[in-house]
């Protein structure tokens, strides 16, 4: 929804934030134990691989990529898949390009691998690159190992299942999840391609025990990296919120039956609440004995703003 943006920003009382207070809040406990453990078992598997194939969620391409992932590449060949397109703004594609680009990221494929938009480009774009890059010790090897890298839950298990089912016309062979660290150890080797013939390796999510900043790991928790309840709904609800604004996506304007836009998520959260019937009953004690009353559940209302994103029902929004 962008119709008439000037003046639905003019509509909001006081103005929209410029700024979002974080609260002090630190990310240092956002990281799982089970991925330095991942980061290890990662580094003994690129031994035996060709080529890195690095997935991100689309709508964060700058923001998050493990700074160890790329100290790790060496001279192997490295492809960026940014994945749930589908999700993201298509008219940042450019930019985001020449971006990454300008980091020494030149080889990006833009997937959405629940439809398989994008995904055939990725096997004849490795076996080139692999190619032209020396392979030292798998030199007299005809078949390629690539290792499947990324944060958690950006999905490397369906990039995985959807290049077998283009390639071989199979179906799963990892589990997909939507909760961050699905794939707890490194697995054995999946066939993708016969010819030529291509094996991937899935691995957990690696995050950085260090995130950067709040505002990074902030948008790593609204594109499902990190567990929501390490963060929590409520301040996620609110940076979402701050967010649509900043970019001018009023699409949850409409989508909750608000008159306009508006800059207070208990305003918003109340209004999702009404819209998709999240009460809870209390017991209030008074004066004449306990009374039973039905309010509205903020926090799982703002779990369902949280989703109505990520399931792209606010529109295609690229974060950074």
């Amino acid at each position: 929804m962008r119709v008439c943006v000037g003046a639905l920003r003019a509509a909001v009382p006081g103005g929209l934030r410029e700024r979002f207070d974080f609260g002090g809040r630190d990310v240092a406990s956002w990281f799982p134990r089970h991925m330095a453990k991942g980061m290890r078992q990662m580094q003994a598997a690129l031994r035996r691989s060709d080529c890195l194939l690095e997935v991100h969620d689309a709508r964060i391409p700058l923001s998050g990529r493990n700074p160890a992932l790329k100290e790790a590449l060496g001279i192997r060949p490295h492809v960026l898949v940014l994945n749930k397109m589908d999700l993201a703004d298509p008219r940042r594609q450019p930019a985001v390009l020449e971006l990454l680009k300008q980091q020494g990221c030149p080889q990006v494929v833009f997937t959405d691998c629940q439809r398989d938009v994008g995904v055939k480009k990725i096997v004849p774009l490795v076996a080139r690159l692999v190619a032209e890059s020396p392979r030292y010790h798998r030199a007299e090897s005809s078949e390629y190992n690539i290792l499947v890298i990324g944060v958690p839950n950006m999905g490397k298990s369906s990039l995985i299942n959807s290049l077998r089912r283009l390639h071989l016309k199979k179906g799963k062979a990892t589990t997909v999840g939507g909760e961050p660290g699905i794939t707890k150890a490194v697995l054995s080797r999946i066939q993708v391609s016969e010819k030529p013939l291509m094996y991937l390796v899935d691995t957990p999510g690696v995050l950085p025990p260090k995130l950067g900043d709040v505002e990074t790991g902030m948008k790593l928790a609204l594109c499902g990296a990190i567990h929501d309840h390490m963060v929590g709904e409520n301040i996620m609800a609110d940076y979402l919120l701050y967010t649509l604004n900043k970019q001018q996506q009023f699409g949850y304007v409409k989508r909750y039956g608000l008159d306009q836009p508006c800059d207070h998520i208990e305003s918003v959260l109340k209004s999702v609440a009404l819209a998709q019937g999240r009460t809870q009953k209390v017991t209030v004690l008074t004066g004449t004995g306990n009374v039973n009353v039905t309010t509205l559940n903020y926090t799982a209302a703002a779990y369902e703003f949280l989703r109505d994103f990520r399931a792209g029902r606010l529109g295609r929004v690229t974060l950074d």
